[in-house]
């Protein structure tokens, strides 16, 4: 097979959480531990950082990897999903591995995969564990896929990890509650390895606190450490924040590298993730590299799909926020964003509270309404209906790029077209 075919194969033989939901889940990690062994336990080879949340851990993840890179460290970094191609969720100092690496690691273990039968998303954490391993990196920023304590990159070994928020999200697997979801992402928390909590929240914070204390970790929250201000400069569309650490401001004027408002709290997050990597003397971080690493974090890393502005004429913003939490972010950034008219190019996914989503989007936009190319896409004509109930008007399109070219030919020069609603439908237009 040749590269096209191999990720074909990954994607179609076995089952993929994102693209089919719950056929893909398995309730423990015997599979992944099978696999590992298998393959010579590469994840002991690899030094980590491990995060989890319902939002924000992509963000983290790539804010702290970039950092690293500026600070001269060979730098794994993986993540999911992927927007364009496969390889986004394996990098090494922000490129993707090579396809040569994808078809060598699927060729050379077809007999194992046939014989213990892993997930997609096993075999891919193994790829991970794999080239990190035979790379040689200095070190490996894990995100988690879902939840956290039977996620397959929960077999890694960190210095310290991190969960950035907890809302409402794959409810079916992780719980009804908060405190449910909470106990979940609390599975990453490994015995005396420091755990950052980027969000103090009444429903979760005993869950952190009890699980830190019985592993004698430290738990830090980021906000009660760290506060970004904004910093306001006419004439710029760039957001700038100040840092504070304590009562002492830490560097003033940073360029945010997300145009997210939400980012505050991530960019808050990944700063004290790494002053607790600096604590460890195994890795050594100027206050530059720390600086500099964040304000290039998109550079550094590839990072797209986050407030991202595809073009200007007319200004057409892309953010793969899909759930509660998200969504109320993405709304919120709307109200403030200068426009005279919205056209949103809204899909889902079958499995999310579509009601209360729905809920949340503003009913003055012009909707197009279309379903992402995935066995997981909710249906369009079933979009439509939920969203008419919720007060919301528009028309339905036959696919996410029909309804994206539709929105921008409509939009005046001062109007806005959003696309989201899906990482799906994101990666579809960017």
């Amino acid at each position: 097979m040749n590269y096209s075919e191999t990720v074909q194969w990954l994607f179609s033989q076995l089952p993929m959480y994102q693209r089919v939901g719950q056929a893909a889940y398995k309730a423990d990690l015997q599979t992944t531990i099978d696999l590992l062994n298998a393959m010579g336990n590469p994840q002991n080879q690899v030094v980590a950082i491990h995060i989890a949340g319902t939002n924000g851990k992509g963000s983290v993840a790539h804010m702290v990897a970039s950092v690293l890179q500026e600070a001269g460290y060979k730098t794994g970094l993986y993540t999911s999903p992927h927007l364009k191609d496969f390889r986004e969720r394996i990098k090494i100092n922000g490129q993707p591995i090579s396809e040569v690496e994808v078809l060598d690691f699927v060729n050379k273990n077809q007999t194992v995969f046939e014989k213990i039968k892993p997930s997609f998303f096993e075999m891919t954490v193994a790829l991970a564990f794999t080239v990190f391993a035979a790379q040689k990196v200095d070190i490996a920023i894990l995100e988690t896929g879902m939840g956290g304590r039977l996620d397959s990159t929960n077999l890694c070994h960190p210095l310290v990890t991190a969960i950035t928020n907890i809302s409402f999200d794959h409810t079916r697997f992780l719980g009804n509650t908060l405190t449910e979801i909470a106990a979940e992402k609390a599975g990453i928390i490994k015995e005396n390895v420091p755990i950052v909590i980027g969000r103090k929240q009444k429903e979760t914070s005993e869950v952190f606190e009890k699980t830190a204390l019985s592993k004698g970790s430290l738990l830090i929250y980021a906000e009660e450490n760290i506060e970004i201000r904004r910093v306001s400069k006419p004439h710029s569309a760039a957001k700038y924040y100040d840092i504070w650490r304590g009562n002492a401001l830490y560097a003033e004027q940073i360029e945010a590298p997300l145009a997210g408002n939400y980012q505050k709290e991530n960019i808050a997050t990944a700063l004290q993730v790494l002053f607790l990597l600096s604590d460890t003397k195994r890795f050594r971080l100027e206050k530059e590299n720390i600086i500099e690493g964040i304000e290039e974090t998109v550079n550094n890393t590839g990072l797209e799909g986050r407030w991202q502005i595809l073009s200007t004429n007319p200004l057409t913003i892309a953010d793969t926020g899909h759930n509660v939490d998200g969504i109320s972010a993405i709304v919120t950034q709307l109200r403030e964003t200068d426009y005279e008219k919205l056209h949103f190019v809204l899909g889902m996914v079958s499995d999310k509270n579509h009601e209360e989503i729905l809920a949340l989007l503003p009913k003055s936009a012009q909707y197009y309404f279309c379903s992402p190319a995935i066995p997981r896409a909710l249906n369009v004509e079933i979009l439509a209906k939920k969203a008419f109930e919720a007060g919301l008007s528009g028309h339905t399109y036959s696919s996410v790029r029909h309804a994206y070219d539709s929105a921008v030919n409509n939009a005046g020069s001062h109007d806005l077209v959003f696309v989201g609603g899906s990482t799906f439908v994101v990666a579809e237009v960017v």
